[in-house]
């Protein structure tokens, strides 16, 4: 046992040493930075994700809350007059776990919602019981030209995982999460419906739908399921879709064209990323695109 610990405590120090070798001169600036560690991952000291890691974090500091937060416009927010049983659809259908809460009118913000908070409720037999009141939470605000890794930290010393962006008149512009913020450094965060980089665009599942990247391209996405979407106007099925939605869908929204049916699994306020997709029973012919 100890010399197995041995060992290990041996290839940290050398890990450790060779690190501090490289960085024992002090860059100059970023640049001189960035080619001291492709160096050293040239020489297998850092990863390849270690090195595109440390690249996005130099990003960040760069970056803006405007640049990722999401619109007022693209928000599911709750009117604070709301009853639990219209409230229990919202957090379904939406799939979110957080929810801005505004007064009537919309235009003041009361608190933040989250969803588990409603799970005392949903079993209980007087729901008139519920007052949004009791469980609603602070909110925490940000401004739109605030740097991304001073709200990260501002997130990690308040534990809270959303803010509600202000413009310069106190208004509210938008929402960001801690996790809008940690996808620019660790890469986009799965869930349980998407397809790992090196899969295939196209992916079946058990019950018979398939998961679709969005990025597919039309004439594949053709040839897979025998269908005549035309490449014309837009080069990937997203493009078809958001066409025939007239607008940026948010998570949950479908909409059927043709013979399939279309369901949003993952966008953002700025494009689709994964799409759900049925194959429907027949084909009419003024089907065209209707939202559902």
């Amino acid at each position: 046992m100890t010399d197995n610990k041995n060992k290990v405590t041996a290839k940290q120090r050398s890990w450790i040493e060779r690190l501090t070798t490289l960085l024992a001169r002090e860059p100059k600036d970023r640049e001189e930075l960035m080619k001291m560690l492709r160096d050293a991952e040239d020489r297998d000291v850092v990863s390849n994700e270690m090195v595109g890691m440390m690249e996005r974090i130099l990003h960040v500091s760069e970056m803006q809350v405007r640049e990722i937060m999401v619109p007022k416009a693209q928000m599911t927010v709750i009117a604070k007059n709301t009853k639990l049983s219209d409230i229990l659809p919202i957090v379904i259908e939406s799939g979110h776990s957080r929810f801005p809460v505004f007064d009537p009118t919309g235009k003041d913000i009361v608190g933040i919602l989250l969803a588990k908070d409603l799970l005392k409720y949903c079993f209980n037999r007087e729901p008139e019981d519920f007052n949004i009141k009791d469980v609603i939470r602070p909110v925490m605000f940000t401004s739109q030209s605030k740097r991304l890794d001073i709200l990260l930290r501002e997130f990690r010393t308040t534990r809270n995982h959303i803010a509600m962006v202000l413009d310069e008149y106190g208004r509210v512009e938008g929402l960001i999460t801690i996790e809008d913020v940690l996808e620019q450094i660790v890469g986009e965060i799965e869930d349980e419906y998407d397809i790992d980089e090196e899969d295939t665009q196209i992916k079946q599942l058990a019950d018979g739908s398939f998961i679709v990247k969005s990025s597919t391209l039309i004439e594949e996405f053709n040839e897979y399921f025998h269908s005549t979407f035309s490449d014309d106007e837009f080069d990937t099925i997203g493009g078809i879709v958001l066409q025939a939605f007239g607008h940026l869908p948010k998570r949950g929204e479908t909409i059927k064209i043709h013979q399939f049916r279309f369901k949003v699994l993952h966008s953002d306020n700025r494009r689709i990323y994964l799409l759900e997709v049925k194959i429907t029973k027949s084909k009419k012919k003024d089907d065209g695109a209707n939202l559902l």
